[in-house]
């Protein structure tokens, strides 16, 4: 059965956050608001957690996923190498919506790459996404929490809609602003070319 416990959007509650995070480190998924929609988490370490996010989502194995992390530090154990003006857009942007494309260090499951061998990470600015990130204390994937193909979502109540009982855990903070999402920066190459235009213009 799923767990929904509902959280404050911006001072979410460290025992439900501890709680959801236990869900993540025993390789089960939770469902969690971020600055644009819900998100859907795994382990982004574990393959298997990781195929059980494509399995819910009935995600194509070619898309990558994005990662979400407690800090730069933590990025950077997530990719080969950060040139100078990563590292600067980082320091600028984060935490916050925008998500930068690197080179993914040999230690990343290709389950998260699609093969590409490159990752997706950012730090979150939703206080619930971020506190959920540090309590778990590992890289958290976050695709929307939708089926493939389908509207992302802004309720709780829509993510329940969608997956029923296939989810495990579920934080409700409410409605999330919607909109546009994070922006993709590939940042392989400089400078970096913007492969979705979301909330922060570089």
């Amino acid at each position: 059965m799923t767990v929904i416990r509902v959280v404050d959007a911006d001072r979410p509650d460290s025992e439900v956050l501890d709680a959801a995070a236990a869900v993540l480190q025993s390789g089960g998924t939770v469902a969690f608001p971020t600055e644009s929609f819900y998100g859907l988490g795994a382990d982004a370490r574990s393959p298997e957690a990781v195929r059980r996010v494509f399995r819910i989502k009935g995600r194509p194995e070619s898309k990558p996923l994005l990662v979400l992390v407690d800090s730069m530090e933590r990025a950077l154990t997530l990719v080969e190498e950060a040139s100078p003006g990563a590292r600067e857009l980082m320091a600028r942007h984060w935490p916050g919506p925008l998500t930068l494309i690197l080179r993914a260090a040999p230690t990343v499951p290709a389950e998260v790459t699609a093969g590409s061998g490159t990752v997706g990470v950012r730090v979150p600015g939703h206080a619930v996404a971020l506190g959920l990130v540090r309590a778990a204390g590992m890289p958290v994937t976050a695709p929307s929490a939708n089926p493939s193909g389908g509207a992302p979502p802004t309720r709780a109540g829509e993510v329940t809609a969608s997956f029923g009982e296939a989810v495990d855990f579920i934080l409700d903070a409410g409605v999330t602003a919607g909109g546009a999402g994070s922006t993709l920066a590939d940042c392989t190459v400089w400078p970096p070319r913007i492969l979705r235009q979301g909330m922060i213009r570089l």
